[in-house]
């Protein structure tokens, strides 16, 4: 199998509009220890591309093999199990401990790409969505590999409909089990949307790093040589935008975590003063030294302190940074684990 490189999101819209078929993989149901869990996906070309992993690539090469009879027939679930010795000797040797079942679906023009069109639409409008797969069947009415999403669904088993229309929270994805099928019903997971404030050099593998995770970033400053588009692929908008103006963009757009990195005193200061009046903005980071921030927080006066709990200055995580590649990586890291509501310190066993 040959990994494209690309993001799910990429790899999926240039073949969808070439028309091409594809085989999505999700993973339906999991035990004991995987390297992803029950609703993750990815997707298999023809060309034997793909994008995505479901293992730490120890399975995609089967997976490979057995997409090529979905791309001509029907659905398929495939079974690997690596909790016993004999998958050393008849299996392949992953050794991992876990179980996972994987579903893999046709992906055409027919079926309209569903459910993964749903899915990018959400992503792309930052909306939130549910989409269902049917991952074991044996009715007529509900076949293997049918998908159906919170969006257009229609005459489902009741339980099925209410946690696919979000009658009920959901986190996770889930298994409901009914009719004589068992949906795989999961939530779109959407990108986290980071704000830079601040177009400088630094910022440039900043912005790459995060886009590699298919966040979705943008970038504004106030000066024009830095403000261009060209400098930041993988951006999905970068504007010329005086820092005075940042109130309204806040009021306009939903941001995970913005950070303030212009390497302008004033500016600086005038976009943690809009933060500070717009408290729906998570995380907050600020560039510089200690004393830098003291000063930020001295100007703001009394201001300051609606972001308490938010504010993250020095920015980063203590990994040792020092240059303007490993600086950005410590940013995305804490960002990634407050986000996720962990300490951002190493696996205990």
């Amino acid at each position: 199998m040959n990994h494209s490189g690309f993001s799910l999101g990429d790899f999926f819209r240039a073949r969808r509009d070439r028309g091409e078929p594809l085989v999505l993989a999700t993973v339906a149901r999991t035990l004991g220890s995987t390297y992803r869990k029950a609703g993750a996906q990815m997707l298999i070309a023809a060309d034997g591309s793909a994008a995505g992993l479901l293992s730490g690539g120890c399975l995609e090469s089967d997976l490979m093999e057995r997409a090529r009879s979905v791309l001509t027939g029907k659905p398929i679930v495939a079974e690997y199990d690596t909790r016993s010795s004999d998958d050393l000797i008849w299996g392949i040797g992953l050794g991992c401990e876990g179980a996972m079942t994987i579903l893999l679906t046709r992906l055409d023009r027919a079926n309209d790409y569903q459910p993964f069109a749903f899915v990018e639409d959400c992503r792309r409008r930052g909306v939130q969505g549910n989409f269902a797969l049917v991952t074991q069947s044996t009715s007529a009415a509900f076949p293997l590999g049918a998908a159906f999403r919170s969006a257009s669904a229609t005459e489902l088993p009741a339980g099925v409909a209410e946690v696919l229309h979000g009658t009920t929270s959901l986190r996770a994805a889930t298994t409901v089990e009914t009719g004589g099928a068992t949906f795989l019903i999961v939530p779109v997971e959407l990108p986290p949307r980071l704000l830079v404030l601040g177009a400088g050099p630094d910022a440039m593998p900043l912005v790459e790093i995060a886009g590699l995770m298919n966040w979705h970033v943008t970038v504004l400053d106030h000066r024009p040589a830095y403000a261009v588009a060209e400098r930041f692929p993988r951006a999905q908008r970068v504007a010329l935008n005086p820092a005075g103006d940042l109130p309204r963009e806040l009021r306009a757009a939903r941001y995970d975590a913005a950070i303030v990195m212009s390497h302008h005193l004033l500016s600086d200061q005038a976009y943690l003063a809009a933060l500070c009046e717009h408290d729906a903005v998570p995380y907050v980071g600020l560039l510089g030294p200690a004393p830098r921030r003291a000063r930020l927080m001295q100007e703001l006066g009394e201001l300051s302190q609606r972001l308490a709990g938010r504010l993250h200055g020095p920015i980063g995580l203590d990994i040792g940074a020092r240059t303007p590649e490993t600086i950005a990586l410590a940013i995305v890291s804490e960002i990634q684990a407050v986000l996720a509501g962990r300490p951002g310190g190493s696996f205990k066993p």
